[in-house]
């Protein structure tokens, strides 16, 4: 008796919950434990983010299992042939697959969070934006509608773009660990490679979304922003200045207590 497709793939999808829900706790921990030695790479200095941990955290729970639904999508129609059937995968072509998959996802990203940011779907979007000074425990922090629409690419593209279900769970995986880095808070990234004319970006490109609204609409690349004018007029140089002037990174407990780092707004 072999199992059906449909609970392989609800077992893959709550197995997959299950190793986003760990690795956002493990890998939560260990960025907020490196975040407490280096304060000086604070990106909002004086402002409290700590407040709505808790709140965070919670809806975060919900909102992860949104962002696994679109895979297990995407990997079912394409097993019930529903879909083109995908590319072989090989570790000669996987490279350029998953950049491939990398630009068109943050092209999928850009424009469905301009339409969050209008007035028709930005109720769907402002409970992100209750987090002015984002922590890594923000990351999943959405309404899970808002968050099936950014993540719903997996299960579009796979009618357009044949991807082996390889590259479509590493570019989820990526994405995962990607978000939780731009939504920290602290500095870890700025360097040449992430301003102008690099399209790569650092952790200040997403926290400048979040303190300001109307600017750095990209995930990945700063592509989109810089072509439509949407890019904040000051993140070049607050990189650059952040580069020159942040000290290098340790690893020693801080000599400032947690409380002097920030204050509660």
């Amino acid at each position: 008796m072999t199992m059906s497709d449909e609970l392989f793939y609800i077992l893959f999808l709550l197995g997959f919950y299950a190793a986003s829900v760990i690795t956002y706790f493990a890998f939560g921990f260990a960025v907020t434990w490196v975040n407490e030695r280096n304060p000086e790479r604070k990106i909002q200095k004086g402002r409290g983010s700590g407040k709505r941990r808790n709140a965070e955290i919670r809806q975060s729970l919900a909102s992860m299992f949104s962002a696994c639904l679109p895979l297990t999508i995407g990997l079912y129609v394409q097993a019930k042939g529903w879909a083109p059937a995908p590319w072989a995968f090989s570790w000669w072509t996987a490279l350029p697959l998953f950049l491939l998959i990398m630009f068109l996802y943050d092209t999928w990203f850009y424009f469905m969070h301009r339409l969050l940011h209008t007035k028709w779907l930005y109720p769907l979007h402002a409970l992100h934006h209750k987090s002015i000074a984002p922590t890594v425990w923000s990351t999943y922090s959405e309404d899970v509608l808002d968050n099936f629409l950014l993540q719903g690419f997996t299960a579009v593209i796979v009618f357009v773009v044949p991807f082996p279900p390889a590259i479509l769970i590493g570019q989820r995986v990526f994405e995962h660990f990607n978000g939780m880095f731009g939504h920290c808070g602290f500095e870890y990234f700025a360097s040449s490679t992430a301003r102008y004319p690099s399209p790569m970006l650092c952790t200040t490109f997403h926290d400048q979304h979040h303190s300001g609204f109307r600017y750095n609409y990209g995930n990945y690349f700063s592509f989109w922003d810089r072509v439509l004018g949407t890019v904040s007029p000051d993140y070049d140089q607050r990189v650059k200045k952040t580069e020159e002037e942040v000290p290098r990174l340790t690893f020693r407990q801080s000599a400032v207590p947690p409380e002097a780092q920030e204050k509660s707004v």
